[in-house]
């Protein structure tokens, strides 16, 4: 059962211990691929990129993000042309792996734990709400608790 969508959504991310804050209004594509799995896509405004060789700080990318939302797990995935890339694997109560990598270099992927604390997802026929707890961590150093919301309006 693979139904598809396309509705404004309200993105934020941020840090309870940091000054970090992102917010994104964009229209999304939902993909219903069972009762309870969905993936919501979008391409996130252009951003700032100068880590890569050729990008000049005000170089813009385009980003898209990609996340895979059920009642128990959620995988965000967020790949930019010439930038960096980073995937992060949630689940309540559980550490999961938070991957980082540069888009067309040699260097290698690096790994960072996160423990998801809060997990709430909110759907009917399709998602509506939803709302992540976490921390990161790097070894024993914990880099940053984190609040991820997303809102879908039908």
């Amino acid at each position: 059962m693979l139904t598809q969508n396309r509705l404004p959504i309200s993105l934020s991310l941020l840090s309870t211990d940091l000054p970090l804050l992102t917010s994104i209004e964009a229209e999304a594509v939902i993909q219903q691929n069972s009762p309870e799995q969905f993936h919501i896509l979008l391409n996130t405004a252009n951003i700032p990129c100068s880590v890569v060789e050729n990008s000049t700080p005000q170089s813009l990318n385009r980003q898209l993000l990609w996340l895979e939302l059920s009642p128990t797990r959620a995988v965000m995935t967020v790949q930019g042309i010439g930038c960096f890339s980073y995937r992060h694997f949630w689940e309540k109560g559980v550490y999961g792996k938070s991957q980082y990598w540069l888009n067309n270099a040699d260097h290698p992927k690096f790994l960072l734990r996160n423990y998801t604390r809060d997990f709430q997802f909110i759907w009917k026929k399709l998602p509506q709400y939803f709302r992540l707890e976490y921390e990161l961590w790097t070894g024993k150093l914990k880099m940053g608790h984190y609040a991820l919301h997303l809102e879908i309006y039908h």
